[in-house]
């Protein structure tokens, strides 16, 4: 038998129904892998007894006729959804500590479908960053090395580095992501896996602690394309406590999968050439042209004009909306709280001596950062000139998509404009960071659904990534287009062992 952390988690679910093996043995081994990847840091708390409580009454569930979807899976949950007496610290100082007495509706949808809990994966800090460097618990460590006989430490990617790493070192067949400007699906490319960021409302945002409301959504990570289609199936709903929730019927994506592209139509955006682009992401994107040629589909250039005003425009709508999410972090009600001897002048400290101590002490620098651009650029007399500017370039970015989506049917384009980067080397300078999201930030301004599959290794012997758009509500034709990548690819490379 293949070893059992070796399956996804189609092969996890089909082969515990044919009785193959016991969830019980599944939940054993992945448990035992996280507790010796500590040098990863990829989880904040593990939780072997919650994947197994779990197995128990998927065996139970087996013997009984009563299997439930994921029954027998046990995954990994970023530490941004909430989860019921379990820490939530969303990687921050600041909610260090704080055991929830409530579940995420996005969790608890996934363990009614039968799922278990590995752990809390760990993230940068409030899903601020796009390396994992940020995090009050330390940095999560790639799995992968360059191939240029050097040892140095690579990023996974960000906010959903722990979730990426977790994946790609097999401690987990698949984890839950959060997606603001692409923190699914350039943590997927640099390490090797999937993720897929769906339709903004597609899941809900409950109980998932808030960077920037309009732009945040939960998205499943995984090792293939089939695997992802399940994750979200078992994630989406209507959701009530939440205002942005879409009131849609949840497609069965996994059985419509389909690699068949006869028909379809793929747009190449002319504006992502970007100048001075690594000749590997360049070689590898040509690549995934041909792959959907060669699966059917009609290649045609589009034009999305817009795109160089996207990262600006992102870096003023989310931070805007972080500073406004992140003031109820007070010490007031819940999380860290400081409150120093004496105030500024020597006399007794009050409620806004607490409020700044509290504040200095719980965010790291980055989160420092965005909340102050944040408020800067909502406060009166530069609200017009950058907020209301944002919010309508905002708007000329969507409409780009909408017009480029009367030509083809989905948009290929790199994830990411290299692969991944050694710690520390981007923490320097902010704006070379931010750069990393320049190919993901255009739908997630658009609320667009979007994938990264793997693609090719890069001369370095790192992982390189595809990502496809698809239209509004979309999530098949983007699934379908990413398993033709998959099937053509063939990528089975994995990270050698040496944590």
């Amino acid at each position: 038998m293949t070893e059992l952390t070796n399956l996804t988690v189609a092969q996890i679910r089909d082969g515990h129904r044919a009785g193959d093996f016991s969830a019980v043995e599944v939940a054993e081994a992945f448990s035992a892998n996280v507790a010796g990847a500590k040098a990863l840091n990829a989880f904040i708390v593990e939780t072997p007894e919650h994947a197994l409580e779990a197995a128990k009454q998927a065996d139970a569930d087996r013997a009984a006729g009563t299997l439930k979807p994921l029954s027998g899976v046990p995954i990994g949950m970023k530490d941004l959804f909430c989860t019921d007496g379990v820490q939530t610290t969303a990687a921050s100082h600041m909610l260090e500590g704080f055991i929830p007495r409530y579940e995420s509706t996005v969790s608890q949808k996934l363990w009614d479908a039968g799922a278990g809990m590995l752990g809390k994966l760990n993230l940068d800090q409030f899903a601020m960053g796009s390396s994992n460097e940020t995090s009050y618990f330390g940095n999560v460590i790639s799995p992968w090395r360059r191939k240029d006989g050097g040892n140095a430490a690579l990023a996974p990617g960000g906010s959903s580095g722990g979730s990426s790493t977790a994946i790609a070192a097999r401690l987990c067949p698949a984890a839950t992501g959060t997606d603001t400007g692409g923190s699914i699906r350039q943590p997927a490319a640099f390490t090797g896996i999937s993720g897929i960021k769906p339709t903004y409302g597609r899941c809900s945002r409950w109980g998932i602690v808030a960077f920037a409301s309009s732009l945040d959504q939960a998205g499943p990570m995984a090792r293939d394309v089939r695997d992802c289609a399940i994750m979200l199936e078992n994630m989406a709903g209507f959701d009530a406590k939440d205002a942005t929730s879409l009131n849609l019927p949840v497609p069965d994506w996994e059985a419509a999968l389909s690699s068949d592209l006869k028909g379809k139509t793929v747009g190449i955006p002319k504006e992502y050439r970007l100048e001075g682009i690594d000749p590997d992401i360049d070689a590898m994107w040509d690549a995934g042209i041909a792959m959907l040629k060669d699966a059917g589909a009609a290649v045609v250039e589009i034009s999305l004009p817009h795109t160089k005003y996207a990262l600006p425009a992102y870096y003023i709508i989310a931070p805007a909306e972080a500073s406004s999410n992140l003031a109820r972090y007070d010490g007031v009600r819940y999380g860290l709280r400081d409150l120093p001897a004496k105030n500024s002048s020597g006399g007794g400290a009050g409620l806004q001596d607490m409020y700044a101590a509290t504040r200095a002490e719980g965010f790291g620098p980055e989160v420092k950062r965005r909340i102050m651009i944040g408020t800067y650029v909502l406060s009166a007399g530069f609200y017009d000139a950058y907020y209301t500017q944002a919010q309508k370039v905002r708007t000329l970015i969507a409409r780009d998509f909408e017009q480029a989506f009367a030509s083809c049917d989905v948009i290929l384009a790199p994830t990411a404009p290299s692969a991944a980067f050694g710690l520390g080397e981007k923490m320097a300078d902010p704006l070379a960071m931010y750069l990393n999201d320049v190919f993901a930030v255009p739908a997630s301004l658009a609320g667009l659904p979007a994938m990264s599959v793997p693609a090719a290794l890069n001369r370095e012997g790192l992982p390189l990534g595809l990502q496809i758009i698809g239209k509004a509500f979309d999530e098949q034709s983007v699934l379908n287009a990413g398993l033709a990548i998959e099937e053509r690819a063939g990528f089975n490379a994995r990270a050698e062992k040496w944590w």
